[in-house]
């Protein structure tokens, strides 16, 4: 088993699997060891996590993530949820007030999800097994809530398929660490900077993408002239796209619970 370091630095996504399944055990074993490791607002522990291994329902969450083909290969679906659900019938029955319906309740429930999943990540990773986190999970929250028959202030917030690893694909690299870390405030980075920190990330992003032919035909098609344009092009983080589903995300938790209805 590798260590916690040695599992952070060989991190990369993979998206094809073999059909070797991950055993129970092993996936309980994960689950609880991320659970322990995991820090949680008050220790109220708001999350849960749904497991999916039956092939209908795989199919279903197939067709919410756009049909990325890993969500049928992995034997692994792990849908990480924001949930007050459970806290909140626990404060019923003891007679305490209702809390945590409401936008702070979202926000903490929905880090203390990811903290969780990012400890589960790296607790498979460290046995030798690969995974993807699946972005698709906030444009179809709707969806997937409905699926696995979500209740009240409880929603997906990430997922991560999880299986043997049928590919070896490069490290992709990250900016420096100057780009992140500030020194006691925010230090706005000028354009000098700016370009000193982006130049590696250009080129070998830009060459990535334009090895796929198929990616590169629409880059082409689209007078797509940068990675930067690229990123907020219709194929990829498009604005047009982004601001209706802002709109539905925030009727969504209006629904859930988590901001005022109408």
């Amino acid at each position: 088993m590798q260590t916690v370091q040695e599992a952070m630095r060989a991190h990369r996504s993979i998206r094809t699997f073999t059909p070797e399944s991950v055993p129970d055990a092993v996936v309980r074993e994960v689950l609880e060891e991320a659970i322990a490791g995991g820090s949680s607002s008050g220790n109220l522990n708001s999350y849960s996590v749904i497991l999916t291994r039956d092939a209908a329902r795989k199919e279903a969450l197939y067709r919410l993530h756009a049909e990325q083909e890993m969500v049928r290969e992995a034997p692994v679906v792990l849908t990480f949820c924001a949930d007050w659900f459970r806290t909140r019938e626990w404060l019923r029955l003891r007679g305490a007030r209702d809390n945590f319906n409401n936008l702070l309740g979202y926000h903490v429930a929905a880090f203390d999800a990811m903290i969780v999943a990012q400890n589960v990540a790296l607790a498979f990773e460290a046995r030798g097994y690969g995974l993807c986190y699946l972005g698709t999970t906030l444009n179809s929250m709707r969806g997937i809530a409905e699926l696995l028959e979500l209740p009240e202030t409880c929603v997906p917030v990430t997922t991560l398929v999880v299986g043997v690893p049928a590919e070896d694909p490069a490290k992709r690299d990250r900016l420096p660490l100057d780009a992140f870390l500030h020194e006691e405030t925010y230090r706005r980075p000028d354009t000098a900077e700016l370009e000193a920190l982006y130049r590696e990330r250009e080129v070998k992003g830009w060459a990535r993408y334009m090895a796929h032919p198929d990616l590169r035909a629409r880059i082409e098609e689209g007078g797509i002239r940068s990675l930067a344009e690229f990123y907020t092009s219709r194929f990829k983080y498009d604005p047009d796209v982004h601001v209706p589903q802002s709109a539905e995300l925030q009727a969504f938790l209006a629904e859930k619970g988590f901001l005022p209805r109408g």
